[in-house]
């Protein structure tokens, strides 16, 4: 019997077209108008057994659509839910080499040097070529050095996006230590306004009312750059 196409439309006509195929014969020895209805009767059943068929059928997604749908885990790694500013994490996964500015640092992944720009975050502009020093620059590098001394043991959580357009890694930073949320303390401290860039944004409400909250309470660079 011809299978109804997955996703074919609501005519679910057989995939090569058969209806007109179909040859009901008559049963020997009774009249012709007894044939004839004995022959519609077979012909009505065949084709609401093949419509149920294609009922059953088109009822399931097409080309692998039942696994999309189940949620399957995409190959990311998803940053832990933070609420406090810490977290609990895993083994260590880099160490601080230095600090490049209040939101970038350089640290040692597998033996080799990397740049770290934290996810989710902006600190005014303090070593940035051809750019003059912003105002809290100086003093958000400072602060985030007293944070990250050279030899921090780090763990480094992605998002969505591996790099940036120079190519330095995103991530969100936290200290191995204690589990302190560097990105969120940031900004929590009045260091560093929210940035966001999707679909990197598995914290924005984070860091969001963080600044808010720093930013009603006159830290940082709130107090210090007011109207620049």
């Amino acid at each position: 019997m011809p299978r109804g196409n997955p996703g074919a439309d609501t005519n679910c006509q057989p995939a090569n077209g058969s209806y007109s195929r179909l040859v009901v014969p008559a049963r020997p020895d009774v009249s012709a108008r007894a044939s004839r209805s004995v022959g519609k009767m077979i012909m009505l059943i065949i084709v609401s057994i093949m419509a149920v068929g294609c009922t059953s059928e088109s009822d399931q997604p097409a080309n692998g659509a039942a696994d999309n749908a189940s949620g399957d885990a995409v190959d990311t790694v998803q940053a832990p839910s933070v609420d406090s500013g810490t977290a609990e994490l895993g083994e260590p996964n880099a160490e601080v080499a230095r600090v490049v500015d209040g939101d970038t640092i350089v640290a040692m992944i597998d033996g080799a040097e990397e740049r770290i720009r934290f996810i989710g975050i902006d600190t005014p502009e303090s070593v940035k070529p051809n750019s003059p020093v912003e105002c809290f620059g100086k003093e958000a590098s400072a602060h985030l050095a007293e944070y990250l001394p050279p030899g921090t043991p780090l763990v480094l959580v992605r998002d969505v996006e591996a790099r940036d357009r120079y190519d330095r890694l995103l991530a969100y930073v936290y200290r191995a230590t204690d589990g302190l949320f560097v990105n969120l303390q940031m900004a929590l401290d009045g260091y560093a306004q929210p940035a966001t860039y999707p679909p990197n944004v598995a914290h924005t409400d984070e860091f969001l009312a963080a600044s808010r909250k720093a930013r009603e309470a006159g830290s940082g660079l709130w107090s210090a750059c007011e109207g620049e």
